[in-house]
């Protein structure tokens, strides 16, 4: 189950593997072909209509088609430890939502596409050593990134929700309104560190995994658990939560605390390529082919 690779410079150790497995079992239930979750997959504790898409795109920023004649084929480099980002499918290719997303971007541009498999750590050497054009793999843009490679705009988020048990009677989680109240986080994450800035009236629980934050939550230990949205979504809708919680209240986006987002790196000084990448995103989810391939992975929103 994912998150933003991001995601794992907040838990550095075990991030990418922890979300995997939880996105695999509940992949299990998932009544689509291919193993992919189907668009109208909704837990019960969150109606149809409650189906959030985000939009990453300002309509009012189009970018400017750049002369896409120059683009024959674009080798996309990307690792497959970070499912359903990206892992190795039943055939033995590379699968996920970030390839897929590489394939309709190809398309798009109309250029040949080939997508290559290498060690997640190695990407960007890779990149720089021209073994490849560009790099999708959930890497999120910071300070040492930007130093090795150029990004696209982000092409997705990852929001931190809050999640309280069905029966709770939390309805508004404004921090006016949660005073006193128990909130489980997973220890030394930026989500802890939110919490102990901006809700300065709770109080914050440390645990040290997402599993133990989890079952403080569902035990009644705790009134809340603040976390990961795109992680905390598989998990509620998986059979390890049992139905027992939903979310409550909106994203939170802080790019302090929770990242710039995530984009597609390419070469630096290669602008004709991060160009049309932009362009073929901003396309895709204009014409709402990027609505259609994020509802298929993600059945209950993040959002």
């Amino acid at each position: 189950m994912p998150s933003a690779r991001a995601v794992s410079a907040l838990y550095p150790n075990s991030a990418a593997r922890l979300l995997g497995i939880a996105w695999l079992v509940c992949a299990l239930s998932w009544p689509s072909a291919g193993g992919r979750p189907a668009a109208a997959a909704e837990s019960a504790t969150q109606p149809a209509h409650a189906v959030m898409v985000p939009g990453f795109w300002d309509p009012r920023r189009r970018p400017e088609r750049p002369d896409l004649s120059r683009i024959q084929t674009i080798r996309f480099l990307t690792a497959t430890d970070y499912p359903p980002f990206d892992y190795t499918g039943p055939d033995g290719n590379p699968a996920g939502f970030n390839v897929d997303l590489a394939r309709l971007v190809c398309d798009e541009i109309k250029a040949g596409c080939t997508i290559q498999v290498r060690p997640f750590a190695s990407l960007l050497d890779a990149l720089n050593d021209n073994r490849g054009d560009a790099v999708i793999a959930s890497i999120a843009p910071n300070a040492d990134t930007r130093r090795r490679a150029d990004f696209t705009d982000p092409y997705y988020r990852t929001p931190a929700r809050f999640v309280a048990r069905i029966d709770s009677r939390i309805d508004d989680v404004l921090p006016e309104r949660l005073e006193g109240k128990k909130v489980a986080v997973v220890a030394g994450t930026a989500h802890e560190a939110y919490l102990k800035t901006m809700f300065t009236e709770v109080e914050v629980r440390p645990y040290p995994n997402a599993e133990a934050a989890r079952d403080a939550l569902r035990a009644g230990a705790v009134d809340l658990l603040f976390g990961d949205g795109i992680a905390l979504s598989f998990w509620l809708n998986g059979s390890d939560s049992g139905g027992c919680c939903a979310f409550r209240g909106g994203p939170f986006l802080e790019s302090r605390y929770f990242g710039e987002g995530v984009g597609i790196a390419v070469r630096h000084g290669n602008d004709l390529l991060r160009q049309a990448l932009n362009w073929a995103l901003f396309r895709l989810w204009e014409k709402g082919s990027f609505t259609d391939l994020w509802l298929r992975y993600f059945p209950i929103s993040p959002f």
